[in-house]
């Protein structure tokens, strides 16, 4: 109960305990200053003022209820909308005059109140009709706030924060502010629509821009004569290189900015991300998280740590200036009311900038949708995420679901190596075709390399081969070994991730096809990247992207491999890269090259399949994946070329 309610009700406890005694008393209240401040209070808190509430101006002139109310909007701006509380003091009484401090808390945005003191004043006067005495509020802007005058508006703004920064693994800052241009188009300049769009095209793709401008035409006709429509933002060297084409076609506009980016527009682009302005779609998701004007992440790191790399937003409460001074500059704003934006933190990844460019590099000719994923062997820590064509989106390195193809005979052949069931110089025989329950297994190309040992079949990747080693899996001990090597593991990078699914308890068709990479068993670059780390260094550890903050909740470390198995895998990823299908690799500077091939097909045409290659050199484990790439002879092997001959 506030000090005028006690008083209050105290004073009625006074009142009925002397009625009880003397009987009613028919005297007259005596008006109270603190009623009619009272009254004034709950009418700003109402948009509005009952005939109760009453006004003077300073001078002791009458002034009406609705132009205070409309005076008090106008003061308010952008605050007009929010609902003020009010503590007051006790009025403080001199004859008839009185005065009442009046602590005012504004809400701003969310969380953040404004909470000052102002002054109401009041005078008793009498009515002329009536000549009843009453208490009147001194009308003036000051009420509202001491600072305020007749002409002032009062403004909210929304203070940005500086986000936080994508490191790399060194800890230097791989995601910040550029210089950017934002070309757009204003409706009432352009003369000839349909030669502006025309000269644009040819502008940006002279610099390897590839928009889509078949709808700009519309969005002109439908937008304000005066409108900033929009057309691409643009690094500001990327503007420099046609800015003599674009600057001075009719119609088009500019804006200088800067907004969060990478080295370059493919670095690791699907892995980090991208920044803009929040939508709407955002906005309604999550009422009262964002403001119109916050900058938000999409996709990739930038949206899965946005909240830590966005930091916490200020804003201020300010009365604009008005007019210019003697030299020609805009007065300033009058600040009312500041509470500072705090910057976002740094997520600090794993990423190594050299290792990054070579992936990159190495898909850039790449017309299919691609990836390459790279990894330190010691640490588990992923150097390198690369997705294209381009500056792709979505994160097939990370997130791709799709059989593996051959690849996975590495993990057959673990699981028989481990179990002592076979060495490298077993003979496993190499048909042209192997019928299991009535299904008919065949080699690409119809090929048939006869008794050879495993390791040969390893080597030139025999379907048959290993399709008949089936049996000596058990219902689910591919299952079990694709897990000890990290694949359908609970296990995250630190953004999404999708380590691999492997069935168990299939009928003999399916385990015969699982055990050559096909059927039911789907992977990601990443997690064949994880299980080529496991075989190389003997044991699993889980991968990750993300330094700080750490990434928990991982699986603990595998089961080592006996060191036999291990030293046995070796043997046979070395033999594909000297003498199998991973020929291509052989010899290139970085030490000797270990790996398996695969080529995989996802429906029933046997001429759709993706193409991978995944291995190791020294420290480094990869794995490439070119979606519907077909041999991988042809696709993935060149492209792991490529990228090692680039770290050398």
């Amino acid at each position: 109960m506030g000090q005028r309610t006690r008083l209050v009700a105290a004073t009625a406890a006074v009142v009925i305990a002397l009625g009880t005694v003397a009987g009613c008393s028919s005297k007259p209240k005596t008006p109270d200053a603190g009623d009619a401040v009272g009254a004034f209070l709950a009418g700003w808190r109402a948009h509005g003022f009952g005939s109760s509430v009453t006004f003077i101006d300073t001078t002791g002139a009458t002034v009406p209820p609705n132009v205070v109310a409309a005076q008090i909007t106008k003061l308010s701006g952008d605050l007009a909308s929010k609902t003020p509380t009010f503590n007051p003091a006790k009025p403080k009484v001199n004859g008839t005059s009185a005065t009442e401090s009046v602590t005012v808390g504004w809400p701003v945005t969310a969380g953040v109140t404004w909470t000052y003191q102002t002054t109401v004043s009041t005078k008793l006067v009498s009515d002329q009709t009536s000549k009843k005495k009453a208490w009147r509020v001194i009308w003036s802007p000051a009420v509202i706030n001491p600072r305020l005058k007749a002409t002032d508006t009062l403004r909210v703004n929304t203070l940005q924060p500086d986000r936080g920064e994508i490191l790399d693994t060194t800890g230097a800052a791989i995601v910040t502010a550029h210089d950017v241009v934002t070309v757009g188009v204003e409706p009432s300049r352009v003369k000839d629509i349909t030669s502006l769009v025309a000269a644009l095209n040819a502008a940006f793709k002279s610099v390897n821009v590839t928009l889509d401008l078949s709808g700009l035409p519309a969005q002109v006709a439908a937008a304000k004569p005066d409108a900033f429509v929009t057309v691409v933002t643009l690094r500001k060297e990327v503007y420099e290189q046609i800015r003599a084409q674009i600057h001075d076609l009719p119609g088009t506009v500019f804006q200088d900015g800067t907004q969060q980016l990478a080295p370059t527009p493919t670095f690791a682009r699907a892995l980090l991300g991208t920044v803009g302005p929040v939508t709407k779609e955002r906005m309604d998701a999550d009422p009262g998280k964002y403001s119109i004007t916050d900058q938000v992440g999409f996709g990739g790191i930038q949206q899965q740590y946005d909240d830590m790399l966005r930091g916490t937003a200020g804003v201020d409460v300010v009365i604009p200036g008005q007019g210019l001074a003697a030299d020609g500059t805009p007065y300033p704003d009058t600040v009312m009311y500041k509470v500072d934006p705090i910057a976002g933190k740094p997520v600090q990844t794993t990423i190594d900038v050299k290792v990054q460019n070579a992936a990159d590099k190495a898909l850039a000719h790449e017309t299919k949708p691609a990836a390459i994923i790279a990894m330190s062997i010691s640490t588990g820590h992923i150097l390198a995420v690369a997705n294209g064509p381009g500056a792709a989106g979505y994160d097939l390195a990370l997130q791709a679901q799709v059989p593996p193809g051959s690849t996975f005979k590495t993990i057959t052949a673990t699981n028989v190596l481990d179990a002592g069931k076979v060495t490298p110089s077993t003979i496993v025989n190499c048909p042209k075709q192997l019928v299991v329950n009535g299904r008919v297994f065949m080699n690409d190309g119809g090929e048939a390399f006869g008794r050879v040992p495993l390791l040969q079949d390893y080597a030139r990747s025999c379907n048959t081969a290993f399709a008949s080693l089936a049996p000596k899996l058990g219902p689910n001990g591919l299952q079990k070994t694709a897990a000890q090597l990290g694949i359908g593991g609970k296990w995250s990078v630190g953004v999404d991730t999708f380590t691999g699914s492997v069935a168990a308890d299939g009928t003999p068709v399916d385990q015969a096809a699982a055990a050559f990479g096909q059927g039911k068993t789907l992977v990601s670059p990443v997690a064949l990247v994880s299980a080529v780390g496991s075989v190389a260094r003997g044991h699993w550890i889980a991968p990750t992207v993300i330094m700080n903050p750490a990434v928990t909740g991982n699986a603990a470390t595998g089961t080592p491999l006996k060191a036999t198995t291990v030293a046995a895998m070796k043997t046979m990823m070395r033999a594909v890269v000297t003498s199998g299908t991973g020929r291509a690799c052989n010899g290139i500077a970085g030490g000797p090259v270990y790996g398996k091939t695969g080529t995989a097909e996802y429906n029933s045409d046997p001429h759709d399949s993706h193409s991978w290659f995944m291995g190791y050199q020294g420290d480094l484990a990869f794995a490439v994946f070119v979606e519907n790439g077909g041999k991988s002879t042809a696709a993935a092997v060149p492209i792991a070329k490529n990228f090692l001959v680039s770290l050398h």
